[in-house]
């Protein structure tokens, strides 16, 4: 089971920290990503993180503002959002893979999906 928190209603330029815990799969051995779901829109993958942590990947809309981390210990994985625009208003998922991954921002690189939490921004 995958779950994201920590999404909510925000002010363009704020920041947002959202998070994701998984119960029953092996965590630490996963490589997890995030992804965004805006209205009228197709799921885009956004940002990656490898098994380790040490590569990570991002789309160019969100490069610079986003940041993805895990930590294996707490079975968590973060996506710490700045910056925030209007237009990243969307459902934003978590999922986890077994890999190996060709970009880590495909839908198919992916196994297990979160419910999703809804992010917005206001202008």
């Amino acid at each position: 089971q995958v779950v994201e928190s920590g999404g909510g209603l925000v002010q363009a330029g704020e920041s947002l920290k959202l998070s994701c815990t998984s119960s029953g799969l092996n965590f630490e051995h996963l490589v997890w990503g995030w992804f965004r779901q805006a209205p009228g829109k197709e799921r885009e993958g956004i940002a990656y993180i490898s098994w380790t942590g040490g590569t990570t990947t991002y789309d160019d809309s969100v490069k610079g503002r986003f940041t993805i981390s895990r930590d294996n210990a707490k079975e968590t994985v973060y996506l710490q959002m700045d910056s925030l625009k209007p237009e990243d208003t969307a459902i934003y998922y978590c999922a986890g893979g077994k890999g190996p991954v060709v970009t880590g921002l495909r839908l198919a690189d992916y196994d297990y999906w979160g419910q999703g939490t809804q992010v917005t921004v206001s202008s």
